[in-house]
């Protein structure tokens, strides 16, 4: 069944519900809220819904549930598959109001937050209190903390600390008919039943629309040191990724970047910070973090000595807090500068660590085979590699349909080795069409069924993961 428009006498209920400037259809918040940081998409919705409270909440999902209104739930709009991009129109519900700190419980190691606040506020709110949140994503200074369990974020310090799905306890959830749930218990160990809260991590929005969230907490690290090593050639930058770990060092972060990754960064953040030789071809950033520092500086001396037996040039140990920050700052922005630089699309690829080497040089490969130029850098620890794809001199019509022939052979060989096609950035809506790649129909009509028991009608952020 078709969904319905938004009418008249639907903008006047929701104004019984919400007040009048939270009930937003002006330009400016339409267009606000019609596209995210996936490539160049750009879907506006019909109207634009400011909830603050759970209970608003609901009543409005059990009015669009009874009345086939779509409902696009949106965080701060960092996503990059389209998780957030309303492509039937109908109601774009904002969750920016959703954005207070709950209850700190330090007794219990946990916080219960709701999901419009920063996800680096939170963390920094944290650290005051002496508590740590270790996922991090690239975008964790404007990114939601809501939108990092939708997705089942993970970011740098992943390759250690593990990602979203690792630290989330607990939801209160709106169904798609308007019930409140939720999934879970405030407990470390919980076997009761099927496992509603993780089935929800990373779900898109597509089940139901997060509205508090308890996450558990480990104790504040004092320490961290951070090595950034230049390589001369890109494979053995990969090869020597699984070398460290197999020395028995675990990282906290373990970060490739390709030359034009870090090059591009540095014009876009203009910094020279770091020296650039022209036969340099990538780059690891080590960090290494704990409570003591004469073992931090041997686990540093020691992965340095690991990474001379491959083709390297001096390795820069940031010796100050500004240094640090600097480095981490070329990472982050590293999305940034390519898509500042050329249209592009951006594939998250995910193989065992140790397939690394062979995962890139297929990339070029490919690259060479279908005529486009990538950009590769990404979380090397956990073997989560980022495709930017930059259209740069391809044609509109090979970007248009030679390119997906390419990305669909890239997500096969991914898949042969025991990869997948998203490691943190989902599917969302420009990933769908692979999903064949990785699952077989059963699994695809059992995700499909799930849906359909959420969500019967289908209006929660529908056209997002699966094709129906």
């Amino acid at each position: 069944m078709p969904f319905q428009k938004i009418q008249a006498g639907d903008i006047a209920f929701f104004k019984t519900i919400l007040e009048d400037k939270y009930v937003q259809a002006d330009d400016e918040n339409l267009s606000r809220c019609a596209s995210d940081q996936t490539e160049d998409l750009h879907y506006l919705p019909e109207i634009v819904l400011q909830a603050g409270t759970t209970e608003e909440v609901s009543s409005i999902m059990k009015y669009c549930n009874a009345h086939n209104i779509p409902v696009t739930p949106r965080g701060a709009g960092t996503g990059l598959s389209g998780g957030a991009l309303p492509v039937f129109g109908g109601v774009l519900l904002d969750m920016k109001r959703f954005n207070k700190i709950l209850h700190v419980d330090k007794r219990n190691f946990q916080v219960t937050t709701e999901p419009g606040v920063i996800t680096q506020e939170l963390q920094e709110h944290l650290k005051a209190e002496g508590l740590f949140y270790p996922p991090d994503p690239a975008s964790k200074g404007s990114c939601f903390i809501g939108g990092n369990v939708a997705e089942n974020s993970g970011g740098p310090r992943a390759v250690k600390y593990g990602v979203v799905k690792d630290y989330v306890l607990n939801l209160e959830m709106v169904l798609p008919n308007g019930e409140v749930i939720w999934t879970g218990a405030n407990v470390l160990k919980n076997s009761t039943g099927y496992n509603l809260t993780q089935l929800v991590v990373g779900s898109e929005g597509t089940l139901g629309i997060i509205t508090k969230i308890v996450l558990r907490l480990i104790p504040a690290v004092k320490h961290d040191l951070l090595l950034l090593v230049p390589f001369r050639k890109a494979v053995e930058a990969c090869a020597a990724v699984n070398a460290i770990f197999l020395a028995g060092y675990t990282p906290s972060a373990l970060e490739f970047m390709e030359r034009d990754a870090l090059e591009w960064s540095m014009k876009y953040v203009q910094s020279q910070g770091v020296n650039l030789p022209e036969d340099i071809a990538a780059h690891l950033l080590i960090e290494v973090d704990g409570n003591h520092t004469d073992e931090l500086y041997r686990d540093a001396e020691a992965i340095s000595q690991i990474v001379q037996q491959y083709d390297i040039d001096e390795v820069l140990f940031a010796d100050s807090h500004e240094q640090k920050q600097m480095l981490w700052t070329l990472r982050r922005k590293v999305g940034e500068a390519v898509k500042s630089n050329s249209i592009y699309k951006e594939e998250d690829t995910v193989v065992p660590r140790a397939e690394l080497p062979e995962l890139l040089q297929i990339i070029k490969d490919l690259g060479r085979e279908y005529g486009f130029q990538s950009v590769c850098y990404g979380h090397a620890g956990d073997g989560n590699l980022h495709v930017n794809i930059v259209k740069g001199n391809m044609s509109d019509e090979d970007w248009k349909h030679k390119l997906p022939q390419g990305i669909r052979k890239l997500f096969k060989e991914v898949v042969r080795m025991g990869g997948t096609i998203s490691g943190e950035h989902g599917i969302g809506l420009v990933q769908r069409e692979y999903m064949d790649i990785a699952f077989s129909s059963v699994q695809m009509g059992l995700m499909q069924q799930i849906k359909n028991v959420f969500d019967p009608n289908g209006i929660l952020n529908p056209g997002k993961i699966l094709m129906s």
